[in-house]
């Protein structure tokens, strides 16, 4: 009998335990003002973790750089190492919408994801601009992407004829389609696109990930996500689309050429790609994929930590692309006895 060994199922709970940590000690810092705190304690809390876990994990795409915050960056490692432990490509953000955090509004999660590197070789592509251009949508949109050839040209249409799609895929009129979109300036033309064509317009200040899943989750409400946003979350959103279904459309974008030329400065990245539509398989291109998340505040993914007394109720969602498995887990924390590994600290903190 061949024995069965899954390193991604050995570890899997550890990511969750992770964003479990950094939502219970980033919400201290929840409508404080201090976004570079939150992200701070959030990092503090999954290094924490890490510490005492038997992997070999390798940080492909991070958080901190673009806004020059704390955070966990790309080629830092995670885990002990350990020789034999199994390898892993990770890709994070302690906290996707630190704005929100600090304000106290809605829309903040800390989240990861993980590939497994059984060749030992880079299997999560990361993308050198800071902005992508961005097209979400769930399974039977995308179903009717492929049947009609659009999954690397669709973003290009106008939003009339991408709503249109939507509509006949769906069953709905264009009216009743819902379409997320971050509220930037940069997003001016597709926030007209939606209103010109009638469609029902949603925005978010900050957290793009949990907008760009959403439309994969049955009872988000959201049919669409569309518009240019963070990279990192890019790649973060498509490693969820390989575990739910549905697909995300990516370009990479770029204010302006002087932006281009100090973006893509020392970048060995291929020229012929700099201007290439990627889906979620060319980012996450084998089968083994995790994902998840934690809400810090309440979010179109998932409800934020609530606080009873000294009881902390967190919620999560964990996928698994292998087995398509999506798993959203309360987890109920006696404060009295919970605690959490701080690197910080090289010890145990109670929160």
């Amino acid at each position: 009998m061949t024995k069965f060994h899954d390193p991604e199922r050995t570890i899997e709970f550890e990511f969750v335990r992770a964003t479990e940590n950094a939502a219970l000690n980033a919400m201290h810092w929840i409508g404080r003002g201090d976004k570079e705190a939150a992200d701070a304690a959030a990092c503090d809390a999954i290094y924490g973790v890490f510490d005492l876990v038997d992997i070999q994990g390798e940080v492909v795409i991070g958080e901190g750089i673009k806004d020059n915050a704390p955070g966990i960056f790309l080629g830092d490692r995670l885990g002990t190492w350990k020789e034999g432990s199994p390898r892993f490509d990770i890709a994070l953000d302690p906290v996707d919408g630190t704005t929100n955090i600090s304000k106290g509004m809605a829309n903040s999660i800390s989240v990861m994801s993980a590939v497994e590197v059984p060749s030992g070789k880079c299997v999560m592509k990361n993308l050198p601009a800071f902005y992508t251009n961005k097209l979400a949508y769930g399974p039977k949109i995308d179903q009717a992407v492929r049947a009609a050839g659009l999954e690397r040209t669709l973003i290009d249409r106008p939003m009339k004829e991408v709503l249109e799609i939507a509509s006949k895929a769906l069953g709905k009129r264009v009216a009743e389609i819902v379409v997320l979109i971050l509220d930037r300036p940069r997003n001016k033309s597709f926030i007209d696109g939606v209103r010109e064509a009638g469609a029902s317009l949603r925005m978010v200040s900050d957290g793009d990930i949990t907008a760009a899943v959403a439309p994969s989750l049955p009872d988000s409400g959201i049919d669409l996500y569309v518009g240019i946003g963070g990279t990192p979350e890019a790649i973060l959103t498509a490693t969820a689309f390989r575990a739910l279904g549905g697909d995300i459309q990516l370009r990479m974008w770029f204010k302006d050429e002087e932006s281009r030329k100090s973006e893509l400065e020392g970048s060995a990245f291929p020229t012929e790609d700099l201007d290439r539509v990627f889906n979620a398989r060319d980012i996450v291109p084998g089968d083994s994929a995790l994902f998840c998340a934690t809400g810090i505040t309440d979010s179109a993914l998932l409800p934020g930590v609530k606080l009873i007394g000294r009881t902390a109720i967190t919620h999560s969602i964990l996928m698994r692309a292998r087995s398509k498995t999506v798993r959203y887990i309360r987890a109920v924390h006696d404060l009295d006895h919970k605690t959490i590994h701080l690197r910080s600290e090289s010890a145990e903190h109670k929160i």
